[in-house]
């Protein structure tokens, strides 16, 4: 705990975590003061993050990049999905689609797109594992064709179609095998391939593994609890603040609800870490949509009003796809400076902006 402790009084940005505890009660006591509840969940997860950030680095220097990125993938889209497991049971199907379609583009640019930007502005040139990169987008393609199948024959089906829903059961269960598959693939078999390409600084004061994992998983709940705070008050907050629904859930929900994983993954590349940066980034957009979204469908045969399906908004189809073949082109090659993050993070903007000024009927 000492070394907690003096974690926390070394950061100032960590004197943020205050603001946990202020906000959980403000959402007791005052749950109708939506854009105060909105601030203050804000505030309360950028030092989560940065908390969560130091133990999966110290967690990674023990099991090496991949898995480290994959448990910071994990955790992060853990708070994601107990998001949208409350949104799931009160039928806000729309709210569901948009959080998971958000954190696809935003992973796939946003984050990636940063930690190029933040590393190259810090080395040079900058290496990565590029197998382990185009694993993980192969696998963000293979998704993202199982999400534009149902919704390519939205127009030809009725939105209660049984053959839309039964599609979307096969293809989850399709999906999540998949996923595991590429797992085994990547973690057992064939784990070599797939190894550090940089190398981090020597000399890193790290965690005990037992206080990392004990903070990892304190932290995650904190997260879930904040988060849900959030995407409670961000709807009213936004009208306030001028924001569209869409840009709401495309962006706001995903940037914020992402916020854990971004820390890691910037912290990372600050430190020439680039396979965490890169594994966490494309890890976590892989895993919301071949396990995350598919785990979403099956639960809302227990849980949510009516079955969900894998269909999407054409204009969110559309930005997968291109988020993802922006990911494989940029990461083809292994190697990264500060204008290849500056190139994905204006493609990023490009939809950013379309969401924030799109009509709210357009949707």
């Amino acid at each position: 705990m000492s070394l907690l402790l003096k974690e926390i009084r070394g950061n100032p940005i960590l004197w943020l975590l205050v603001f946990v505890p202020i906000v959980l009660i403000f959402a007791r006591v005052r749950p109708e003061a939506h854009t105060l509840l909105f601030v203050l969940s804000i505030l309360a997860i950028v030092p989560l993050a940065t908390l969560l950030s130091s133990a999966t680095e110290s967690v990674a220097t023990r099991t090496g990049d991949a898995v480290g990125g994959l448990l910071n993938a994990t955790l992060g889209n853990l708070t994601e999905l107990i998001i949208a497991l409350a949104a799931l049971s009160a039928g806000q199907y729309t709210l569901v689609k948009a959080s998971v379609a958000g954190a696809i583009v935003a992973n796939s640019l946003f984050m990636l797109g940063a930690s190029f930007l933040l590393g190259g502005l810090k080395y040079h040139t900058q290496t990565f594992n590029r197998d382990s990169a185009r694993l993980q987008t192969c696998l963000l393609f293979l998704a993202t064709i199982a999400i534009m199948t149902p919704s390519a024959i939205a127009d030809a089906e009725s939105a209660g179609s049984p053959f839309t829903a039964q599609l979307s059961l096969g293809l989850s269960v399709l999906l999540i095998g998949t996923y595991a598959l590429g797992l085994y693939f990547s973690l057992w078999t064939h784990r070599e391939v797939f190894g550090s390409a940089s190398h981090h600084e020597e000399g890193e004061a790290t965690w005990p593994l037992g206080l990392a994992l004990a903070v990892l998983a304190g932290v995650t709940i904190l997260v879930a609890l904040t988060s849900e705070v959030f995407v409670e008050s961000v709807q009213e907050a936004a009208k306030t603040f001028g924001m569209t629904p869409a840009f709401v859930g495309f962006i706001v929900v995903a940037l914020v609800g992402g916020a854990a994983e971004m820390a890691s993954a910037f912290s990372g590349a600050r430190k020439d870490r680039l396979d965490l940066s890169v594994g966490i980034a494309l890890g976590s957009a892989a895993q919301i949509a071949l396990f995350v979204a598919p785990v979403l469908v099956l639960l809302s045969y227990v849980i949510g009003p009516i079955p969900m399906d894998l269909r999407f908004w054409p204009g969110a189809v559309i930005m997968v796809l291109i988020s993802t073949i922006t990911a494989f082109l940029m990461t083809s090659t292994g190697r990264s400076a500060w204008f290849v993050g500056v190139f994905i993070l204006m493609v990023y903007l490009v939809f950013a902006m379309t969401l924030y000024l799109l009509p709210p009927q357009a949707l």
